[in-house]
Order: structure tokens, then C-alpha cells, then sequence
């Protein structure tokens, strides 16, 4: 005892074994970091190319073993709660021998076409709206799905004179198609055509489109903004009619016919 303390007054011997003790935790340290870097880690890849639009299923996941320092970006390894019935999104392909990544790959309910079978919206009296389009009418094949546009309505009034004006308001776009109903913007190999842009729209405002894509000399014609209303940014059902004159107008070309309902039918039959 009285040795050690010897030996621990002595500045020099506490100086040296300090330093022997600080060398060997960085070495330690070191190794330990190099071990976790260097160790393989087992995670899954694609067996197979995976087109956009694809639900995940078994027999394309396979496993592989990398080293950890490899793992770069957002690399999904839970093959279970992370990939498995998962889809892939509707710009990505997963290439045969890629890792899953967490932004190419997204839930059922998200892909753009859920909103078809959507119980919120169809709730709330919304249905889809289809419209005819070119590279043309959406600016060079620059609306994307998200993007927020107006209708406005042109055609003549019954003086001859030209009428054009907002129509509809804030209507966001779900979907653009080609003339095959394949996403324009879903693949990057290929360049594809807008032909149609689904929107949806209430019960109301649907009819009155329709109505006016039948008015002879009429036209109508999308304009992007990407001002929505802002206590309701991004909401499907922030679109509205904006011109009470171009409804009547509309209105006053066509004649509505009242939908038949059971118990009409019951009172007719008695």
C-alpha cells in the first residue's frame, strides 16, 4: 500500500499510465467503430424490377448481407412492417437487386387513384371529373397531380357576344393520363402524353361541367394556380363554383331531368 502511494505521488508514473490508459480506450473505441462499420447486416433487396403502381408481395423480397457503412439514405429493413404489401410509387421503379428505399414506397391509400374509392369524399358528394387535355391546354405538360387549377368557361350569350369568365375555382388535380389511362408522370423511361386530368368535384358542380362541354361553341379551359383557399389548403373539396352569371347561363341552355326515385316508382305502380 504504501508502494502504490509512492508510486501514485510520483507525477511522472501517474502522467505515463494515464497515457497508456487513453491509448488503449481509443484503440478499443477505434476497433469497436470499425467492427460495427465492417459487420455485415442482413437486409432486404428485390429479386425482381419492380414497375411503379405494384403492391409488394413475398416472392419479390429476397435478403442480402452488406456491411453497415454501406447502408447509405433511408434503407428499409423490416421486411414485415416496412415492405411487405406495400406499393411502390408511382414514379419509382425498384430496379432487380436495389434495396427498398422509404420514398419509393408508399400505402394502398395513397396512390392517386384511391380517391375512386374514397368513402370520405363520395360522403361529402364529390365524384371524379374527367377532362379532355393536351400538351397544349396544360401548358406544356406542366400540371402535375396536387397542382391547384381554375375552369373558366367560354362561349357566347344570347346576343352573340363573347362570354368568358372564371367557372369553377380551386379544383386540385388527383390525376394525369395519358390516352392509355397510364400516370404521365409516373415513369421517367419514357415520355407520355397528357390526355385526360381527373379531378373530383361536387355532385353539382360535375353536372354543370358537363352540361357546359355540350354547349355549342362553348369551351372550357383549365389555368394554374397555386392559390387554394387558405383555411383549407390542400383539400380535395376547396373547389367552388365562382360565377353565379355563367351558372344560370349554362343552366339556361339545358333542361334538367329529375331522377326517379323507389318511392316514386312504388306510387306510380299503384
Amino acid at each position: 500500500m504504501k508502494k502504490l502511494k509512492q508510486i501514485l505521488s510520483n507525477k511522472n508514473t501517474v502522467t505515463f499510465i494515464a497515457a497508456i490508459l487513453i491509448v488503449l480506450v481509443l484503440y478499443f473505441f477505434y476497433n469497436w467503430r470499425v467492427n460495427q462499420a465492417t459487420s455485415p447486416i442482413r437486409v432486404p433487396y428485390a429479386v425482381q424490377t419492380i414497375a411503379p403502381r405494384t403492391q409488394v408481395t413475398k416472392d419479390m423480397i429476397g435478403y442480402i448481407e452488406i456491411p453497415q457503412s454501406a447502408m447509405k439514405g433511408d434503407v428499409l429493413t423490416n421486411e414485415n412492417t416496412q415492405i411487405l404489401g406495400m406499393y411502390t410509387n408511382v414514379n419509382a421503379m425498384i430496379p432487380a437487386g436495389s434495396l427498398f428505399y422509404k420514398n419509393a414506397l408508399i400505402k394502398q391509400e395513397a396512390l392517386p387513384d384511391n380517391f375512386l374509392e374514397d368513402e370520405e369524399l363520395k360522403s361529402q358528394g364529390m365524384v371524379a371529373y374527367n377532362f379532355k387535355v393536351d400538351v397544349q391546354s396544360t401548358y406544356g405538360n406542366s400540371m402535375y397531380p396536387g397542382n391547384y387549377v381554375d375552369v373558366y368557361f367560354k362561349g357566347e350569350d344570347q346576343n352573340g357576344l363573347l362570354m368568358i369568365g372564371k367557372m369553377v375555382e380551386n379544383v386540385k388535380i388527383l390525376a394525369v393520363k395519358d390516352s392509355s389511362g397510364r400516370h404521365v408522370f409516373e415513369s421517367t423511361e419514357e415520355d407520355r402524353t397528357p390526355s385526360q386530368i381527373i379531378f373530383a368535384v361536387t355532385t353539382e358542380t360535375h353536372l354543370l361541367l358537363r352540361k357546359a362541354e355540350y354547349i355549342k361553341n362553348a369551351e372550357i379551359i383549365l389555368v394554374p394556380t397555386n392559390t387554394a383557399l387558405l383555411e383549407e389548403e390542400g383539400d380535395i373539396t376547396a373547389s367552388r363554383v365562382s360565377s353565379e352569371t355563367i351558372k344560370e347561363y349554362i343552366n339556361s341552355q339545358s333542361i334538367t331531368i329529375e331522377e326517379t326515385t323507389d318511392s316514386q316508382d312504388e306510387t306510380a305502380d299503384e
